[in-house]
């Protein structure tokens, strides 16, 4: 057994003693009618003096620790005790168990102490039942007749992972006209393998006020939180079940690492994560129906173009005290307000320059043939290098945000980089980059067709990718990640080294030149379909 070295003893044997009895004890956090794990949140150890009523020293310990810590707490009660008791030890203690009673005779042996057993401690068990009046009275996070089914469905919609294909600013309203509901209008977020989840807003015009108060303070932390909590809105988000890196992605984490979280936010309430009855049946029907919706339209909903659709659903509702069996709920995409926040956020280009394009002719002279293409980012750390070391084309100013610039990078022969370099640098420099789709007519196969704009308009293309190509597929859904993220700025590195040991993998010292530029849509380029045989032609 541990015992005090003798300086310990001796300091506390200079104590003055007191006759006071003190009481002792180590519980459970939980109540009994609590069905948690006791475990998980611990023990809490209380020393009390009886004979004055005062709480002198109070820990909460793991429920694995040893007895050594109730000594440790029984220590701060003698030396440091809770205001307004002063230093002091006690002539007697009472504890209700025998493990507890003989380990501490063992250990105050040297103090004078009397340490005895007592099946009751009145004063240690009024605070205990204290204790669990509080947690009992505690507010569920969910309440307990629809836990269980919100996290079912919670499961289902990050399994059908809608922020793989939807972005923030497409909505889609969910028509339920009932608890006080008229509309929730759904966000989806995720895209960006961030954060994930949905807000459902209860207002368009919460949705829109909170969107431009996010683009005009999006560099002061305050303000954004200010706006954060003036969103009237339900949430669903999901969250590591454990401690992870911060940088880790949440989707790269199995479902059983997986844990959904529900609240409510509200000018005037503030962020709660605690759902009510009403708004958990609300947020259970706005799961279910935008679920059931996204397997219905899953494919009209990958399409670069935000498309017009409305689906009615009646869903069911479980078992309580209302009488209402099924609710029937209206879900729709809606276009135009996905339109109206790009535009708030500037997405796209000036519609007057468009209007300005010469889409004459579409060429393929630009980029050799046998160049190395791929799809990537360059750290902004790398970025600030890069600038300063290869011929340097800015398109404007570009804000952090993200991990990197979103590039093209075009490998080939030294000769031929500064070919193509000199031929850009002549029409006054890269104005856009754009992905359009394509068609053969012969065999039927469509292709994502890679498009380079110079500033006096022209088109050149520098790649031809099949949709259906995965590796293309996972590679243009980062750019469109980047791209939002950078408010639409990209850019074009040309590199040499093609023929040497960097061909595939170019160093910063084979990187010749870099041109920033505007990301376009097919939307912004407003071409149609391109038919690539017998020859390339607008649709």
């Amino acid at each position: 057994m541990t015992s005090f070295n003798r300086s310990t003893s001796r300091r506390l044997k200079k104590l003055t003693q007191i006759p006071s009895v003190w009481e002792g004890d180590r519980r459970p956090l939980s109540s009994p009618s609590q069905h948690s794990d006791s475990e998980a949140k611990g023990e809490c150890i209380l020393w009390v003096d009886y004979s004055q009523g005062v709480v002198r020293g109070m820990d909460v310990v793991a429920s694995d620790i040893g007895p050594e810590a109730i000594v440790r707490t029984l220590m701060q009660a003698m030396e440091h005790p809770q205001s307004p008791a002063r230093p002091a030890r006690p002539q007697r203690i009472l504890v209700k168990d025998r493990e507890i009673q003989f380990y501490l005779r063992g250990v105050l042996q040297d103090l004078d102490i009397a340490i005895d057993y007592a099946p009751e401690l009145p004063l240690i068990d009024e605070l205990f039942r204290g204790f669990a009046d509080i947690l009992d009275s505690q507010t569920p996070d969910l309440p307990p007749q629809y836990a269980q089914i919100l996290r079912e469905k919670a499961f289902a919609i990050w399994q059908a992972a809608p922020w793989e294909f939807l972005e923030e600013q497409q909505i889609l309203s969910i028509e339920i006209n009932k608890w006080d509901v008229g509309t929730l209008y759904a966000s989806v977020m995720g895209m960006l393998g961030m954060e994930y989840g949905i807000l459902f807003y209860r207002s368009e015009e919460s949705l829109k006020q909170f969107r431009a108060a996010v683009l005009r303070d999006e560099e002061s932390t305050e303000h954004l939180e200010e706006a954060f909590l003036k969103q009237d809105c339900l949430f669903l988000t999901f969250e590591s079940a454990d401690e992870t890196d911060e940088e880790d992605d949440l989707a790269d984490l199995p479902l059983s690492e997986i844990d959904p979280t529900f609240g409510n936010i509200h000018p005037l309430e503030g962020l709660r994560s605690v759902l009510y009855d009403e708004e958990a049946l609300v947020i259970l029907v706005a799961i279910e129906s935008l679920s059931r919706f996204i397997r219905d339209h899953r494919r009209q909903l990958h399409e670069d173009i935000f498309p017009t659709l409305s689906r009615r659903y009646r869903i069911s509702l479980p078992q309580s005290e209302e009488s209402t069996k099924s609710i029937a709920v209206t879900v729709s995409t809606m276009p135009q307000l996905a339109a109206e926040l790009e535009e708030m956020a500037g997405f796209g280009v000036d519609e007057r320059e468009i209007g300005n394009l010469d889409f004459q002719s579409l060429q393929d002279d630009l980029i050799p043939e046998d160049s190395f293409l791929s799809l990537g980012v360059v750290s902004w750390e790398m970025l600030e290098y890069l600038r300063k070391g290869v011929s340097y084309h800015p398109a404007g100013e570009i804000k952090q945000v993200g991990d990197g610039l979103p590039v093209i990078l075009i490998q080939t022969s030294r000769p031929k980089a500064k070919t193509v370099i000199e031929r850009i640098e002549t029409v006054g420099g890269l104005r856009a980059i754009c992905f359009n789709p394509g068609a053969d007519s012969f065999d039927g196969d469509r292709y994502d067709l890679g498009l380079l704009q110079t500033q006096n308009g022209e088109l050149f293309l520098f790649g031809e990718f099949l949709d259906e190509d995965p590796i293309h597929v996972e590679a243009r859904k980062k750019w469109n990640q980047r791209c939002k993220n950078t408010k639409g700025y990209c850019g074009l590195i040309i590199a040499k080294g093609l023929t040497g040991a960097s061909r595939g993998n170019p160093q910063l010292r084979d990187m010749m030149a870099l041109f920033e530029a505007r990301s376009l849509s097919p939307k912004d380029l407003g071409i149609g379909t391109l038919q690539l045989m017998p020859q390339l032609k607008f649709e």
